[in-house]
């Protein structure tokens, strides 16, 4: 097939910034969001997933390899972390994902990442009357954790964040974007990430740490979606799909954006993935909340420095994009994802050295943890610097330890 070299990375909505800024700008100061009149929705087909099919400057025998080794289809690298069972367990941790996401493949749907879940049931003609949004609003958390969420916000639906267009896998064109009428909030749930796999990164092993989430996310969210769906509301069931996530989970109160590019949470650090359900519940939003974690990555370059290919920005946030798979016109930190899925692909497996080395990826549980976190998130975060530097986290584990200890949890039983 010959690929289109070339796409839009997409126009300034110039016509639309006052409105947005009237709307949410309030919201926007207090998560700490800065766009600018550069702003320009963002186009999936630019995302860097979407363009190692379709664009000739970025798809290589690596990217193609990267995609097949999730089928076991490309030779394995050898050495600790990516031996032939590391790749399994990886593979393994995807599947229920994987059989979600070629649902639709005939109709150029991949579900949960370039498509949003298409639901069974049905919006119920018979809608419950909520004469309490708040009482509501906190029942829906309850039951979102009864389905097996670590973490659940609500924020107002922002439009700014969902992608212009969506993209067609039979060609990997652009296709439309729609939500159904009246989608008023956005329910972000998080999912924490195993530790002790995260810190196996980089390996074909730590990679299942991700897997295992997404394939749990793929019940949680249809779980909730189709009790909203049953109320007589709407409810779309959205993974990587239809929208950025990171900025609907900061407005929904779940954390803040870190120099690595990941959400960090207060709970969890860096050790997120996220779901979203757009919906027509009306619910009562949560207040972003800045703790001094996004201060702390200001004075912090652990991950940049840890970063192979050199992928991760220093200094100041800034509008300043390394190329079209970044979104225009807001002032944050920007990787260039090129140089990120490039050294994905060399090692057939997703790297997360960032999310391994970021001095937030602590288990909280323990007090000095949390002493070291109430450090870094005031004043004195100069001295919580100084004290990781002293005892680092995010050392590397060993993959065969990792082994070692699920075998010892086997003879146990």
């Amino acid at each position: 097939m010959n690929w289109p070299s070339n796409r839009p990375a997409g126009k300034p909505d110039s016509e639309k910034q006052a409105e947005w800024l009237e709307r949410f700008g309030e919201s926007d100061r207090a998560a700490g969001i800065e766009t600018t009149d550069r702003f320009a929705r963002f186009a999936q087909i630019n995302d860097i997933f979407s363009r190692a099919f379709w664009d000739e400057t970025v798809r290589s025998g690596d990217t193609d390899g990267f995609f097949e080794s999730h089928r076991m289809k490309a030779t394995p690298r050898r050495g600790e972390g990516f031996t032939l069972r590391d790749f399994a367990l990886r593979n393994a941790s995807w599947a229920v994902s994987d059989m979600l996401s070629k649902r639709l493949n005939h109709e150029g749907k991949r579900e949960g990442f370039q498509a949003p879940i298409e639901p069974e049931t049905p919006v119920a003609e018979e809608k419950l009357d909520i004469p309490d949004p708040a009482a509501f609003t906190a029942e829906l958390k309850g039951l979102a954790r009864l389905f097996g969420a670590d973490l659940v916000g609500i924020c107002e639906h922002d439009e700014r964040w969902l992608y212009s267009s969506r993209v067609d896998t039979r060609d990997f064109t652009e296709a439309a974007n729609d939500l159904p009428e009246g989608i008023t909030h956005v329910i972000v749930l998080g999912h924490e990430m195993d530790r002790e796999l995260v810190d196996t990164y980089p390996s074909a092993l730590g990679s299942s740490a991700a897997g295992l989430e997404y394939s749990r996310e793929v019940g949680i969210v249809l779980q909730l979606a189709t009790y909203i769906r049953n109320l007589g509301y709407e409810a779309v069931p959205s993974m990587n799909d239809t929208g950025l996530a990171i900025p609907y989970a900061i407005k929904a109160g779940l954390g803040e954006y870190g120099r690595n590019q990941l959400l960090i949470s207060p709970e969890f650090g860096p050790r997120l993935r996220i779901s979203k359900i757009f919906t027509s519940l009306p619910l009562v939003a949560d207040k972003p909340v800045r703790q001094g974690i996004a201060e702390y990555c200001g004075i912090c370059t652990k991950c940049a420095d840890a970063c192979p290919p050199k992928a991760l920005p220093y200094g100041e946030p800034s509008e300043e994009v390394a190329n079209r798979s970044t979104i225009s016109g807001v002032r944050k930190w920007s990787a260039d994802c090129e140089k990120c899925f490039s050294y994905w692909a060399k090692l057939k497996s997703d790297c997360a050295i960032c999310m391994r080395v970021c001095p937030f990826n602590r288990d909280f549980s323990y007090p000095v943890n949390r002493l070291w976190r109430k450090l870094a998130t005031s004043r004195w975060r100069g001295l919580a610097q100084w004290w990781e530097n002293h005892r680092p986290t995010g050392v590397r584990s060993r993959p065969r330890d990792w082994w070692a200890r699920i075998a010892n949890r086997g003879q146990a039983d």
